[in-house]
């Protein structure tokens, strides 16, 4: 079982030496593999609003479930959470929503530029 482990270690702390966009990318892209937290961020997009209450409330999963994407999504900043009473009150940072989208926007340009550098030789 410690074979295992010390793999998985050594696994993690390689990341450490690719480009820092490169591992940004690769958080973010972690972050956003569940489609329930993919959900949550079209959901309050959709909305246009801060979403004050449980947004399990409005999504088919229960609220220990909701909270634990929730969790994800804050630790990557895409959302924000803002205590208001009992409550929390959800946003998007939209701000971080774009400073990803343009960071993978550069990362596939280039990629397809040279998927075309390929096919023209």
């Amino acid at each position: 079982m410690s074979y295992v482990y010390d793999i998985r270690n050594e696994a993690m702390n390689k990341s450490e030496h690719f480009d820092e966009s490169l591992q940004d990318l690769a958080r973010f892209s972690k972050v956003l593999s569940h489609p329930a937290r993919l959900a949550i961020l079209k959901f309050l997009a959709e909305t246009k609003t801060c979403i004050s209450g449980d947004i399990s409330d409005y999504l088919p999963l229960g609220r220990t479930t909701v909270s634990q994407h929730l969790k994800e999504l804050r630790s990557l900043g895409l959302i924000e959470g803002e205590i208001d009473g009992l409550k929390i009150s959800y946003c998007l940072n939209c701000g971080k929503v774009k400073e990803f989208i343009q960071s993978f926007e550069l990362f596939f340009n280039e990629i397809k530029t040279q998927e075309i550098r390929c096919q023209d030789e």
